[in-house]
């Protein structure tokens, strides 16, 4: 039998997004029908695994900083193609970032492996959605730049699960469910429903995949005995300038796994930042 381990880290590695995908499939069809060795406590791979720090990638698209990316928007369609493509970034790196997970942690649950494998099958249909919808509209994945932040973070938080799944998961991934429900508003009022229902999808998905997040941070919590609300924003001073700025999608975070006392201490930390932003402006 093959070692699931080793199966990630191959995926993980692979340079071609299309064979990187097909092998996310593979993977999860072995692993969910018990076709890969695993043991909890990793009793069957006692080497510590690599400190892996780049995925396989091609070339393109060009990884620049996000402060050099032009501004996107649904006036034209080479600026919705440029919105797609960064959402299509976005997915290719959370399949990179759930195959990681896999390798990289050990002595986890089992439902901790089934959370990610299941997370990296549903992030590369994700990605050939909007794939597909890029090609319709005569674009392909690499033809505009990108930014590389939210791998850059789960570098920053590899050697510490707690923070990976705080930060990356429970922050920046958040974020989608807060914005994707205005873009699938606006794909459909410029007459692209196709792209306005794989985001359907991709939302509804991602409401699982940041609670997965949000399950594997508790439990870490738990095996620490740290109080989880409080360490959410402990995280964030540590690892990030500024908390995450609203308007928050309160029911789809609330479903995703946030607590109510995280909503609200979000909420009253956004609008302490907007008071202040306001007072400075009217001071000059």
């Amino acid at each position: 039998m093959k070692n699931l381990y080793q199966e990630a880290k191959n995926c993980f590695l692979c340079v071609n997004p299309d064979e990187k995908l097909a092998l996310s499939q593979q993977i999860a069809s072995a692993w969910d029908a018990g076709l890969l060795e695993w043991q909890e406590g990793d009793s069957l791979s006692q080497d510590a695994p690599l400190q892996l720090n780049e995925p396989g990638r091609q070339s393109k698209p060009l990884l620049v900083e996000v402060s050099k990316l032009k501004n996107r928007g649904f006036k034209s369609i080479q600026q919705r193609a440029s919105l797609i493509h960064a959402l299509a970034h976005i997915e290719l790196t959370a399949v990179n970032l759930s195959w990681d997970s896999v390798y990289r942690y050990r002595h986890m649950p089992k439902e901790y492996y089934d959370d990610w494998v299941k997370t990296a099958k549903e992030e590369s249909l994700h990605f050939n959605l909007l794939r597909q919808s890029l090609r319709d509209m005569g674009y392909d994945y690499g033809d505009f730049p990108a930014h590389n932040e939210l791998w850059q973070m789960a570098v920053t938080t590899a050697d510490d699960l707690m923070a990976r799944m705080a930060i990356v998961h429970r922050v920046l991934e958040a974020r989608a469910l807060d914005v994707i429900p205005f873009s699938m508003g606006k794909f459909r009022d410029v007459g692209d429903p196709q792209t306005a229902d794989a985001l359907t999808i991709i939302a509804n998905d991602e409401i699982g995949h940041i609670n997965a997040g949000t399950r594997w941070f508790r439990y870490q919590c738990e095996r620490e005995q740290l109080d989880p609300d409080k360490m959410f924003f402990t995280l964030i001073k540590k690892y990030l300038n500024s908390t995450p700025r609203g308007p928050f999608n309160r029911d789809a975070r609330l479903k995703a796994g946030f607590s109510l006392n995280e909503m609200q201490e979000l909420e009253r930390l956004d609008m302490e930042f907007k008071q202040a932003k306001k007072m400075r402006q009217q001071a000059t």
